[in-house]
């Protein structure tokens, strides 16, 4: 049976004569429908070989050609439907930009810019001036400089500051950043030597003051922002941290990572150290993600004294890590929102997500639910109140009060029908627990709940 059906198998030219394959040749690069043609025949060879096919026609293996090119024509970073319930979540691209960062990155990514052009002198100018003083207009610091993501600029202001000296920091931030970037790694390349301070829970200002000496180069502080240690704990206040560094002349630098700009402690949140609490308490030197709280694009923020910030800006290494137009032009886009406290909370996705009325979030569930009318019957739906996470090594403790669409099939495991959303056309990422689907509905876009719809009325009973 086995012979006679690898004999049965169409050859290359006999394909390449189809009149789908001559339509899909004059509409699609050559390579690709090669490609497709190969990878169809080789598919359907090895499943004879194995016995998973009793018997095919041409028609079939058009159609799985058709299904093959398809997916080759389309680009693997692809749009996602978020059902997870995490806002910033790390694994689906983090933060949504803005309507204002997107205008911005078309217009500069469709046209010639003054991305190092000077307009008023007319010369070469720096990339950084277009952004540098709406930064320091926002955080309150003196001076500013942007590179690709935070952990590079963690380590540039190290190299900079404290290249082959000692950076004092408590043992109890010495955090994994996510990815397996941990802080001691970060140090180490950046030619920082560390020096562990403290204990895990308690660190204590004379454990600071009994290790500066000649070869100190800074005080490190890292915001625990991913993780909580509660009970018997201590650390140090920023205050007291800044008045010994003027005591022997060491700079301070914050790490203060997911770059709350807002105190959303007055919208119910618990409150997160905002950049422009740190500068104003004197911290030399902050830094903080784009793409976090802030809610723009990657990115990672210095801001401080300028006469640490020129250093910076000098390095060499600040070229091999500075951002590109794109980044620049979403980057001015989103801060423009934080100008205006009441704009930002507005038109910045990741805050508006975060500050959702449960009211309207129930509304969206029972949306959701009626387009879900004509689904096949063996799914049964349900809106239950859940709970939101706001993800992106952020608020680890915090859970925010939502609600979710829940999915059980009396035909269909739960994890059969995540597979089948998650290969969907466009993929729904959803939660499965408990034998049930569960579709948290904090993170959806308004398009989004026609896309699931449609999805589970296209699914069956596989």
């Amino acid at each position: 049976m086995n012979k006679d059906l690898l004999r049965k198998l169409p050859k290359m030219d006999e394909l390449l004569e189809e009149k789908s394959v001559l339509n899909a040749l004059d509409n699609n690069m050559r390579v690709i429908v090669m490609e497709s043609l190969r990878e169809t025949i080789e598919f359907y060879r090895k499943s004879i070989l194995k016995d998973d096919i009793e018997d095919f026609s041409k028609e079939d293996i058009m159609s799985y050609f058709n299904k093959i090119l398809e997916k080759k024509r389309k680009p693997n970073l692809k749009k996602v439907v978020n059902g997870a319930g995490i806002v910033i979540h790390t694994n689906l691209g983090r933060s949504i930009l803005c309507d204002e960062a997107l205008e911005n990155v078309i217009d500069v990514a469709k046209n010639y810019n003054n991305l190092e052009y000077d307009l008023i002198e007319g010369k070469r100018g720096s990339r950084y001036s277009h952004i540098e003083e709406i930064i320091k207009k926002i955080t309150g610091a003196e001076a500013a400089v942007v590179v690709n993501n935070n952990a590079a600029a963690v380590m540039l202001v190290l190299n900079t500051l404290c290249e082959d000296k000692e950076a004092i920091v408590s043992r109890g931030q010495l955090v994994e950043i996510g990815g397996s970037f941990r802080i001691p790694e970060v140090m180490k390349f950046s030619r920082a030597k560390l020096m562990e301070v403290g204990t895990t829970n308690r660190t204590h200002l004379y454990d600071y003051e009994d290790n500066i000496n000649e070869n100190t180069g800074v005080l490190l502080k890292v915001h625990t922002s991913n993780f909580k240690i509660m009970g018997f704990t201590e650390e140090v206040p920023i205050e007291e941290l800044v008045e010994l560094g003027i005591k022997y002349d060491k700079p301070i630098i914050e790490d203060i990572g997911s770059g709350v700009l807002l105190d959303l402690s007055k919208y119910g949140f618990i409150h997160e150290p905002t950049v422009q609490e740190s500068i104003k308490k004197g911290i030399d030197v902050v830094t903080f993600s784009g793409d976090k709280m802030l809610g723009g694009p990657q990115a990672g923020i210095i801001v401080g004294k300028k006469k640490y910030i020129d250093r910076i800006k000098k390095n060499q290494l600040t070229r091999a890590l500075r951002i590109d137009k794109m980044t620049l032009a979403a980057l001015e886009g989103t801060l423009t929102c934080y100008l205006d406290e009441k704009e930002a909370l507005k038109r910045v996705p990741t805050l508006r997500m975060m500050l959702l009325d449960p009211e309207e979030l129930k509304r969206r569930a029972q949306k959701l639910k009626r387009k879900l009318q004509g689904a096949p019957k063996h799914f049964s739906f349900n809106i239950e109140k859940d709970f939101s996470m706001v993800g992106g090594g952020s608020m680890p403790t915090e859970k925010i009060e939502s609600y979710a669409l829940k999915v059980k099939s009396d035909k269909v495991p739960a994890s059969v029908i995540e597979e089948k959303l998650r290969s969907n056309t466009i993929p729904i990422i959803a939660r499965v627990y408990n034998g049930e689907i569960i579709i948290d509905v904090r993170a959806l876009l308004e398009e989004d709940l026609d896309i699931i719809a449609k999805a589970f009325k296209s699914m069956g009973e596989v």
